[in-house]
This record gives structure tokens, sequence and C-alpha cells, in this order.
């Protein structure tokens, strides 16, 4: 195993361990972190200790597994990872739900120079299917969905069989 293999494995006992402190452990002191629950890149290792901190508060049981073979070179490593938890307690705006939620994301990670902390990070997964899931968004092909994105100014798809594309209904 490589020192980035073994590093990413830290970062996944970090998550699943709820102990802040774990992210200084595995992390380099200017981590950058991008998730799509952000709106924004986290620096260091205490304000990813708060973003997880939020995120154990509303999934409590909350773990993060291998769920595939990892590619690396020793400096890069990209891991596939699943997410399983229950929305138990509240987000920002978002009462716990009770739901069940398992999300499927690839950890790109890339270590810091001496090769022996994780430098940057992004986190890569379908926020709109987690949303689903917890229930606050609509089922994809859904009129829901639909009425969402004509709202987003996507528009309704006219003139074509349910789900493609096609010329534009004729005026008159």
């Amino acid at each position: 195993m490589t020192a980035a293999e073994d590093l990413v494995d830290a970062l996944q006992q970090a998550w699943t361990g709820r102990r802040r402190s774990a992210f200084r452990e595995v992390c380099a002191l200017d981590v950058h972190w991008e998730d799509p629950f952000l709106t924004e890149p986290l620096y260091g290792p205490e304000a990813l200790g708060d973003h997880a901190a939020t995120l154990w508060e509303a999934f409590p049981d909350a773990h993060v597994e291998a769920a595939g073979e990892r590619l690396g070179d020793g400096r890069f490593v990209a891991a596939p990872v699943r997410i399983v938890g229950t929305h138990l307690g509240e987000l920002p705006g978002l009462p716990a739900t009770g739901r069940r939620v398992t999300v499927h994301a690839v950890l790109y990670c890339e270590l810091d120079p001496p090769r022996e902390r994780l430098w940057r990070v992004r986190a890569f997964f379908d926020a709109y299917d987690a949303g689903i899931q917890v229930g606050v968004l609509p089922r994809r092909g859904s009129l829901g969905e639909r009425a969402l994105m004509m709202v987003r100014g996507f528009g309704l798809r006219r003139g074509g069989p349910e789900g493609q594309a096609g010329p534009p209904a004729p005026r008159g």
C-alpha cells in the first residue's frame, strides 16, 4: 500500500470516527477541501473538522467505506467511496427527514510536496441525487423535476416524445 492510499484510509477513518482532531493528523495545515455541499472551498483542518461536525450532527450514523480500486501515482490518488447514513439531525434550513442516504463519490486527492499529508482534496458526487434521497428534490424525470427546471430557466421540451428534444411546437 502506498502513502497516498494510507492517507485516504486515514481520511475515511477521520470522517467515520467523528474526531475533529483526526483531520489535523491526515491533512496539511493549508489543506484545500471542496465538495458539492460547499459554496466555496475550505482551507485548513479546523475548517474541515467544522464542516464534518455539521454533517455528523445531521447524519450521526454515517460512515465512509471504500467502493472500488484506487488509482494513483504516489502524489495523486482517486478513491471511489460510498457514504451511507440516516438524516436524523438538522442541516441549515433543512429539518431531519429520517431517510437513509447512500452516496457514491470519488475523492481526488493530492499529497503535499513531502508526500506526508493530504494537501488538496475534491469530493465529486451527485448532490441532486442526495437531495432526492432525503426528500427535498423531485425524482429525475418527474413532473416536479420538469417544473423545477422550468423555474430555473431551462424551459420545457416540446415537440418530441417524452424526454426527447424536438422542434418547437408551431405557433399559430
